[in-house]
């Protein structure tokens, strides 16, 4: 069974985004060993500089890169990355027994993004969309994605 990492900075406080992560990591369990992991964000002035945040995303990139187990392909959630269909995520994804990697990641930045490290070192760079979204919903959005993902491997009727 694979392994699926979601790396996530910052921890959710809403209730209904709680609520719904959950269903997910539900809906998940028979499909993969799921880790949610929630590393806290880097608390920022007011108004930060911009070296502020340069810093605070290097720290928040060194926690993020001590998450990642070895043998893990990664994918970062970022503005510059590729936009894929639904049906093109499982083919992101290792098949374990085929594959060298043995763990899928995903990795949702703070409210200021990913260190530009963590985003060169990872296999892909994907993008939800041009829209601007909580990165709370992407992690919603994400984990609905991951189990439609497999849904469609299983050729459910879920995915239309």
């Amino acid at each position: 069974m694979l392994s699926v990492y979601l790396i996530c900075v910052g921890k959710l406080k809403e209730k209904f985004y709680k609520d719904a992560c959950a269903e997910y990591v539900k809906r998940l369990s028979p499909y993969c060993r799921l880790t949610v992991v929630e590393i806290p964000e880097t608390k920022l002035s007011k108004d930060p500089t911009l070296g502020e945040i340069t810093n605070a995303l290097a720290k928040e990139g060194e926690t993020i890169r001590a998450k990642i187990p070895p043998g893990s392909r990664v994918a970062a959630l970022c503005v510059e990355g590729r936009m894929r269909s639904s049906e093109e995520i499982p083919q992101m994804f290792p098949v374990p027994g085929r594959s060298p990697e043995k763990h899928m990641v995903f990795i949702i930045g703070g409210s200021y993004g990913l260190h530009p490290s963590i985003k060169a070192e990872a296999n892909t760079q994907l993008s939800m969309s041009p829209m601007t979204f909580p990165h709370h919903l992407a992690r919603v959005m994400l984990l609905e994605q991951i189990y439609r993902a497999f849904k469609i491997n299983e050729g459910s009727a879920y995915h239309k």
